[in-house]
C-alpha cells in the first residue's frame, strides 16, 4: 500500500516529523491540530477561537486532499479541561453534518504549545 502525504498552507506547517495527513488506500489521516493560524504560526486566544481554528485548520487539509469533514468517520478530541467539552459540541455542530463521525474525549495534562484543544480525524474516501 502506498502512503502520500497531504500538505497545504491552508493549515500550520508540520512542527515535527510528521505530515499534515497522509493518504492511505480509501482512507485520509488528519494529524491532531491546535489553534495554531497558519499565516502567523500563533496560537488563537481562549478555547472557542482554538476550537474554531482547529476545526478550520481540520477543514483546510481535508479540502487539500480532495475531501471534505463529511468524510469523517473518527475524530479524537483532546482537550486541557474536559469542562469544555460542551464548547468542542457546540463549534463541531458548525462544522459536521449528520451522520456524525464517531469520536473520543481525552482529558490531558498539557499540549504542544499550551494549547487547549487538539483534534485529530480519519476521513474514508473510498478506495
Amino acid at each position: 500500500m502506498m502512503k502520500q502525504p497531504i500538505h497545504t498552507t491552508d493549515a500550520p506547517r508540520a512542527i515535527g516529523t510528521y505530515s499534515q495527513a497522509v493518504r492511505a488506500g480509501g482512507f485520509i489521516y488528519l494529524s491532531g491540530q491546535i489553534g495554531l493560524d497558519p499565516q502567523t504560526m500563533q496560537l488563537v486566544d481562549g478555547i472557542d477561537a482554538q476550537i474554531r481554528r482547529v476545526f478550520d485548520n481540520l477543514r483546510g487539509v481535508a479540502n487539500a486532499a480532495g475531501a471534505t469533514l463529511d468524510h469523517a468517520v473518527k475524530v479524537t478530541v483532546f482537550l486541557t479541561d474536559l469542562g469544555n467539552f460542551a464548547a468542542v459540541n457546540e463549534v463541531m455542530a458548525q462544522y459536521f453534518t449528520q451522520p456524525y463521525p464517531a469520536r473520543a474525549a481525552v482529558g490531558v495534562a498539557a499540549l504542544p504549545r499550551g494549547a487547549l484543544v487538539e483534534i485529530e480525524a480519519v476521513l474514508f474516501v473510498g478506495g
